[in-house]
């Protein structure tokens, strides 16, 4: 036997051995280091964790959605419609959908049964955490196989954002959750670019390329999606080639590091998590408005953004993200003076001193920022009592209203009324039936945050919600502490396939048209 043939028996002998072929060696796979030690649910419309939300926009699509990249409301275009229509009292949008798109797997067409099957799911508290986004919704209806109406009971401002390719929006697969029962929660099935594979509790999820797509089959053959909390680990797995893409450090001098290596490159951009300093006021002592006018006055926004750097951070003036339809500039701010704030404590009858507990969690983006505050709250007579905690504990603690003071980031669908009610509407407060993430126990703006819900004219709207983010802050409900954008670092040779600038996932988005150069 020749030695290029004995070369070549023993090559196949080695692929066999292991369970691979000459395809596995060509595979594209896109290795990716997420933030989170596993994933919480794999069902669009119930988890919003970060580590789950950067993985939706891979398997399911809405039906519409913002470009690759970009979180422009006026850019926002056909997904899985191709197009729609308004009444003039903007009660009742009729969808049209593509025709051939594919689920994933032998689930079938897409149908408007789907469509309708979804936006009922998204709809109900039971099914889904967005539920609240659709309260407005009267009812969803197949008009035929192609066709979805959808009736409103009052205007609800910028519809099209209860059905963009996020959170509540996402339309899954009616006979793979009949089919998979209470399975299907952590076997997803949408029409995305990528296919679900298979999912190792702790460890990773696995995607596959999706030939049918109806965009045309992914560059990227699979996608190998690892839980990695530690971001020394992330770091690590990237410089020893074994991660492709990983969730960064936000703070600039690690930003600063990481782009003087080789082969890597750093991504900043939005859309960036709002820093509020959510204040208890269920809690004594933050049901005395000098207490929380005392903690306005000791913080330091500069400062903090001096801390994390202003590459990857900006002072918040407003409890609504900068960029958001509806943000205000006019809202009142406590500007940073301790004098103020020791003279707010004495009159208050904390002359000699006041300590409060708190808690934070283990994640260095909100427990750096809150030792800042920690100290900042410290000059001026006030001591921190601070419980650092599990991630997941953090946020269940925060939601059974046991923490004095919350700092907690969050990005959502950019207009003001998503974050004014779930975050300042009394019907969100922690621990009540609806609860979500009023954890400040504000009622003060209900009615400009209602009004502007059913307002027709948008300067009306504008000036509502004006109105709702100066009562907040001027009873300081919440501190706007700072906006802190998203940080990924890639190879050099990971190429999107647009331009990045905003994401509603806290992530890249993968496409079909990401591949390696």
């Amino acid at each position: 036997m020749g030695t290029k043939k004995c070369l070549s028996v023993c090559l196949v002998s080695l692929l066999f051995l292991f369970g691979l072929t000459a395809t596995s060696f060509a595979e594209n796979v896109l290795r990716i280091g997420t933030l989170g030690s596993d994933a919480i649910s794999l069902d669009p419309h119930m988890s919003t964790k970060s580590q789950d939300k950067i993985i939706f926009p891979m398997i399911f699509n809405g039906l519409v959605r913002f470009k690759p990249g970009t979180a422009d409301l006026n850019g926002i275009e056909p997904d899985l419609a191709e197009s729609w229509d308004i009444s003039a009292d903007k009660l009742v949008w009729t969808f049209k959908l593509r025709k051939g798109v594919q689920f994933h797997g032998d689930y079938g067409e897409l149908s408007a049964d789907d469509v309708v099957f979804s936006l009922n799911k998204a709809k109900e508290k039971k099914t889904s955490s967005a539920y609240k986004e659709y309260s407005a919704v009267e009812s969803i209806v197949a008009v035929d196989p192609y066709t979805v109406k959808i009736t409103l009971s009052e205007k609800v401002p910028f519809f099209l954002g209860t059905v963009v390719n996020y959170h509540g929006g996402f339309i899954l697969s009616k006979k793979a959750w009949e089919k998979l029962g209470e399975q299907a929660a952590m076997n997803p099935v949408g029409t995305g670019p990528f296919a679900f594979s298979q999912y190792q509790s702790k460890r990773y999820v696995e995607l596959k390329a999706n030939e049918n797509y109806f965009r045309g089959k992914p560059s990227i053959d699979t996608i190998n999606y690892r839980f990695m909390p530690d971001e020394a680990t992330r770091e690590l797995a990237f410089e020893k080639d074994e991660v492709d893409l990983f969730y960064g450090r936000r703070e600039a001098r690690w930003v600063k590091s990481q782009r003087q290596k080789k082969n890597a490159v750093v991504d900043v951009f939005g859309l960036g998590e709002l820093r509020n300093l959510h204040l208890n006021t269920s809690q004594k002592p933050f049901d005395d408005i000098r207490v929380r006018q005392a903690i306005a006055h000791a913080l330091n926004r500069e400062a903090l953004v001096t801390f994390i750097g202003p590459e990857v951070a900006s002072a918040a003036n407003s409890v609504v993200p900068a960029g958001y339809l509806g943000h205000s500039d006019s809202a009142m701010v406590y500007e940073h003076d301790l004098d103020k704030a020791k003279e707010l404590l004495k009159q208050a009858g904390y002359g000699d001193g006041l300590t409060i507990k708190a808690v934070i969690t283990k994640v260095e983006s909100l427990r750096l920022p809150m030792m800042v505050v920690q100290e900042q709250l410290r000059l001026a007579g006030i001591t921190l009592d601070l419980q650092v905690i599990e991630h997941s504990a953090f946020h269940k603690i925060i939601r059974q209203n046991q923490s004095g003071l919350v700092l907690y980031g969050a990005s959502r669908f950019p207009v003001a009324d998503v974050y004014l009610s779930q975050f300042f509407l009394s019907d969100s407060i922690v621990g009540t039936p609806t609860g979500i993430t009023n954890f400040s126990h504000a009622a003060v703006a209900d009615a400009e945050i209602k009004g502007a819900k059913t307002a027709v004219d948008l300067n009306k709207q504008l000036e509502l919600w004006a109105a709702a983010q100066d009562k907040v802050q001027k009873d300081v409900y919440a501190v706007p502490l700072f906006e802190q954008y998203l940080v990924w670092c890639r190879k050099a040779n990971l190429d999107y396939g647009y331009k990045l600038e905003n994401s509603l996932s806290n992530g890249p988005l993968i496409t079909e048209k990401t591949s390696f150069k």
